[in-house]
């Protein structure tokens, strides 16, 4: 199945189904808090929410690749379940916002609780799942909307705001109405078709020094306040890192290495064993990034894949930058310009602007979804190696714990 747009494919549909194709994509980042780029989302879509239970003990127990690779599974699952659906999502680290229409609600579930039990059988990590419908979200007062921001010709990822997310994260969390909306495991379910998820690449080693994960969160959630926060945090974080359309990206041809056999293979095969046998699964992906290896070393066009272009491609597809109600950036900065964005931050927070977390590594991960090299048909998740978001996380509760009791 090939796929025209990642995040939010271009296709043909009836009814609600095809609107968020219909959004313009725009290009340039710091211009997601303009409200013309939104459109709110269906009343009768839904806000699907997947996160990893315990993913902090996790990540300190050193398993963040795994926690990471489960988060990129919510989606692909999600992805291949609905079809020729066009539906945005969001990674975040330990696990995704999608939204979805009705008529993939039952699929959805099926897959999802199918992951549910690949993820606690296979890797030890319990994965909540909920499901809200905008319209419950409108009638408390939240919104859901949604924009298009342009990678490049073939993709695009989705930005929500609105206040709708935070909001169906509470929901199903328990934090309002005992986690109603949580949806239980069925007994029995199938694992999900994970196809397309891949982990090859070596981490990638900082060319600066520091890669730097933030979360931002506006603590006045007034539309046009919150906007203007937005807009001065982002503005002033890439002109701190650089200022250009590309600034602080973390993939690069210098960060960019591949070995063979990759350490990620392990990961890839357990969910690849989902729809062929684990051994045939592992010969697969040996084979396969040999090849790739191969190709890489000696830019070379091997069958579908073009080394250099797809390089090129990974940088543009890289989701280092984006929004769910929360600003979320991994960027490749020097040590000072980690401190001045430190700085900057401590300054809004004391001025009651804004909530925020950051977590500093040498590394960043990347893991993929890969649905067709000829048409550039893939997207490249980013995270903070050692922790990433979720560590980040950890900082930006405490800030708005801290708020909640002032």
């Amino acid at each position: 199945m090939q796929r025209q747009q990642s995040g939010g494919y271009t296709r043909a549909a009836k009814g609600t189904a095809g609107f968020y194709a219909e959004i313009p994509a725009f290009s340039d980042f710091v211009s997601f808090t303009d409200p013309a780029h939104y459109r709110s989302a269906p009343a009768d879509w839904l806000v699907v929410i997947a996160d990893i239970v315990g993913s902090t003990a996790a990540i300190e127990a050193g398993r963040y690749k795994h926690v990471n690779m489960v988060g990129a599974a919510c989606i692909t699952a999600v992805l291949n379940a609905v079809g020729e659906v066009d539906i945005p999502f969001v990674f975040g680290g330990d696990g995704a916002t999608l939204l979805i229409p009705p008529q993939s609600e039952a699929p959805v579930r099926v897959a999802l609780s199918g992951l549910q039990r690949l993820s606690e059988r296979a890797f030890g990590l319990p994965l909540r799942v909920g499901l809200v419908p905008v319209a419950e979200i409108a009638a408390r007062g939240r919104a859901v909307r949604i924009a298009r921001y342009g990678l490049s010709a073939e993709n695009s990822l989705a930005f929500f705001a609105g206040g709708g997310i935070e909001l169906a994260e509470s929901l199903i969390k328990g934090a309002v109405d005992d986690g109603r909306y949580c949806m239980e495991i069925s007994d029995g379910a199938d694992d999900p078709d994970l196809s397309g998820l891949s982990c090859r690449w070596e981490p990638l080693k900082s060319s600066n020094g520091v890669m730097l994960a933030i979360l931002v969160q506006a603590l006045d959630r007034a539309s046009d306040s919150a906007g203007e926060t937005y807009r001065t945090v982002a503005a002033r974080i890439m002109e701190t890192v650089g200022g250009g359309a590309d600034a602080g990206n973390p993939v690069s041809e210098t960060t960019l290495r591949f070995r063979w056999p990759p350490r990620g293979l392990a990961l890839e095969a357990r969910t690849a064993a989902t729809r062929e046998p684990l051994w045939r699964a592992r010969l697969r992906v040996h084979k396969e990034s040999f090849f790739q290896w191969i190709a890489n070393r000696y830019d070379l066009t091997i069958g579908p894949l073009n080394a250099k272009r797809y390089r090129t491609e990974l940088s543009l597809n890289a989701d280092y930058r984006r929004f769910d109600d929360t600003l979320r950036l991994v960027v490749d900065v020097t040590e000072a310009q980690a401190a001045a964005i430190a700085a900057f931050l401590d300054e809004q927070n004391a001025a009651g602007r804004v909530a925020y977390g950051i977590h500093r590594s040498e590394e960043a991960l990347m893991t993929c979804l890969v649905f067709s090299l000829e048409a550039g048909d893939h997207l490249h998740f980013i995270d903070g190696a050692d922790g990433g978001f979720a560590l980040a996380a950890r900082q930006l509760k405490a800030q708005l714990a801290a708020v909640k009791r002032s």
